[in-house]
């Protein structure tokens, strides 16, 4: 079967576990922002940053598979991946994003990235600073896992990576 890697990085921790997957798994790996033709390949797993309820690069990502084949959809984001309402609006978010066709072959998985907020480009620096602020004193109970896990980290670097999370992803694709 002929595998390929692709990744949707802003700001590297998504192209850090696709890299690394690549190690493990002697598949290539190529950013989305590369891709051009998919149509030799049976099996695609996907690592995709999630940015403003959206993952990088999935939209062209989509529009070049032409033919119905396996996907591995691996989500990089930085709110806990152990919470389900987490888990459950990044599904649902894909779920608006991808069609039935596809999404049929997919298999979806989530990991945690990080953030830098020193290596934020001036637009997303102040969209989070604006996010922020609308949020920082919603009640306790209208807080998401994603929107605490924005506070907690807010004009911080953090680094959750964890590379054993991959495992799990190499025994689906084997």
């Amino acid at each position: 079967m002929k595998n390929l890697i692709i990744y949707g990085s802003q700001y590297g921790t998504t192209k850090r576990y696709a890299e690394k997957f690549a190690q493990m798994t002697g598949i290539p790996v190529i950013s989305c922002e590369d891709i051009k033709e998919l149509a030799e390949y049976q099996q695609i797993i996907y690592f995709g940053g999630l940015y403003a309820g959206g993952v990088k690069g999935l939209k062209k990502f989509i529009k070049l598979l032409k033919k119905d084949i396996k996907v591995v959809l691996v989500t990089v984001g930085l709110a806990d991946v152990c919470d389900k309402e987490n888990t459950d609006n990044i599904k649902n978010s894909i779920r608006q994003q991808v069609p039935e066709r596809i999404m049929k072959n997919m298999t979806v998985f989530h990991l945690r990235g990080g953030i830098d907020y020193g290596k934020l480009n001036f637009i997303h620096k102040t969209m989070m600073t604006l996010l922020y602020n609308k949020v920082k004193n919603l009640p306790e109970e209208k807080k998401t896992a994603e929107v605490k896990a924005m506070i907690d980290t807010f004009n911080q670097k953090v680094d959750f990576v964890d590379y054993d999370s991959l495992k799990p992803i190499v025994e689906e694709i084997q």
